[in-house]
């Protein structure tokens, strides 16, 4: 998004930050483009960049950890809005050589700030650095943001306040091979965060994550569909948003751009209307889930209905080592059955993995699967010698999606 009508450019000059502006005044001049950086989890990189053609936005190019765009203020609100694999958009800001700690905060401090807080705003700086002569990711984020405090001091006489939990403006600073980025998170919390969630439950699953492995899937939005570890019934809120067409940011409470000073509210609205009206009846899809904790299964009611899909998945307490779904539908097993990593490893664990591919080998014939697995052990207990295995990351474990036509 763009706060102001000034065009910052940076770059390093016999060791010290050189800062140019520009100032385009024409009311009738071309906008340029503004660069945005949208993450995701590792692996997922390849269905955001195909969400993003699909918005039809400018220059999208993927790249790793995430995609790149080009784009307007409402392309910025259209990506936070519909992206359903995406963890966060973020809008860059400036991009400099800085190879110490002074060349960082100079270079850091003659950003246009004040555009992006306002007085009595709260500020959060996050860091990353990789192949890079300041290695300490703590000591980068303390320099930015006494760069910005001080910065803002001097020009306006207020220094912004650190908030760790909602801040009113993130930002980033990557670090790679001594050249920063310094980008500005335009979302606010990840946008995992749909905001229909009323019930966690154990090691629930990331709703970003429950999009990629329904994409992955293949998954029609039309046949049936069952999950017979569905927990907290995450996978089916996604799977539903996804048949119905509802934009998976239009539940949250907000974005942090709408705490920018430029704001455009009107802009939003429309757009938000514009999503409603993509969106379709739901039909009647047969949607199944199990799980053999049934406080469990009454939370996923609680989320369903929380998201509007109040009654439109059947619910029942069963063990999946006896799983069996009706012969003939020809749907999709679409899955994510407990690792031991939060929940405790076991024999017992590598048992259940076995008795439920035999389930599988023998139940489901002209079904398709999609089974998200923690480990390889797991996987080979399975016994799906025949299925595809995608790398993907949930959370900081590294994991595979077994895809398979059993």
């Amino acid at each position: 998004m763009q706060p102001s009508n000034w065009v910052s450019t940076y770059r390093l000059k016999n060791g010290f930050c050189e800062h140019s502006m520009s100032n385009k005044t024409s009311p009738t001049a071309r906008r340029q483009a503004d660069s945005y950086f949208v993450t995701c989890a590792p692996g997922v990189e390849a269905l955001l960049h195909a969400e993003l053609r699909a918005l039809k936005l400018g220059r999208v190019e993927r790249q790793v950890g995430g995609v790149y765009f080009e784009g307007s203020e409402r392309d910025c609100m259209r990506a936070n809005l519909h992206l359903r694999t995406a963890v966060r958009v973020l809008r860059r800001l400036a991009r400099f050589q800085a190879s110490g700690s002074d060349e960082l905060y100079d270079c850091a401090s003659q950003v246009a700030w004040e555009n992006w807080l306002p007085i009595g705003a709260t500020l959060l700086v996050a860091a990353h650095t990789k192949d890079s002569t300041l290695d300490h990711s703590h000591f980068i984020e303390q320099r930015v943001k006494d760069a910005i405090c001080d910065a803002l001091l001097e020009r306006r006489g207020a220094r912004p306040t650190v908030d760790k939990q909602r801040p009113d403006l993130r930002v980033h600073a990557h670090f790679y091979r001594d050249r920063c980025t310094l980008l500005v998170d335009t979302s606010g919390e990840s946008l995992a965060r749909r905001g229909w969630r009323r019930f966690t439950g154990r090691a629930p699953m990331a709703e970003t994550l429950a999009a990629a492995v329904l994409m992955h899937s293949g998954w029609d939005c039309r046949s049936p569909l069952i999950d017979p570890f569905c927990g907290s019934g995450t996978l089916f809120v996604e799977a539903l948003l996804l048949a119905t067409g509802k934009a998976p940011g239009s539940l949250r409470e907000r974005f942090a751009f709408e705490s920018f000073p430029d704001f455009d509210a009107r802009l939003w609205r429309r757009l938000l209307d514009e999503a409603r009206g993509l969106e379709r009846p739901l039909g009647k899809l047969r949607i199944v889930g199990s799980d053999l904790d049934g406080a469990t299964l009454e939370g996923a009611a609680k989320n369903l209905a929380a998201a509007g899909f109040e009654g439109a998945v059947q619910l029942e307490v069963r063990d999946a080592a006896h799983f069996a779904p009706k012969r003939g539908w020809n749907g999709w097993v679409v899955t994510n059955p407990p690792y031991g990593e939060r929940l405790g490893r076991s024999e017992d664990l590598l048992g259940l993995y076995r008795a439920f591919g035999e389930r599988l080998r023998a139940s489901c014939e002209g079904y398709s699967l999609a089974l998200l697995s923690g480990a390889e052990d797991l996987s080979a207990a399975l016994e799906l010698g025949n299925a595809e295995r995608h790398r993907i990351t949930n959370g900081a474990l590294e994991c595979e999606l077994l895809c398979a036509k059993l």
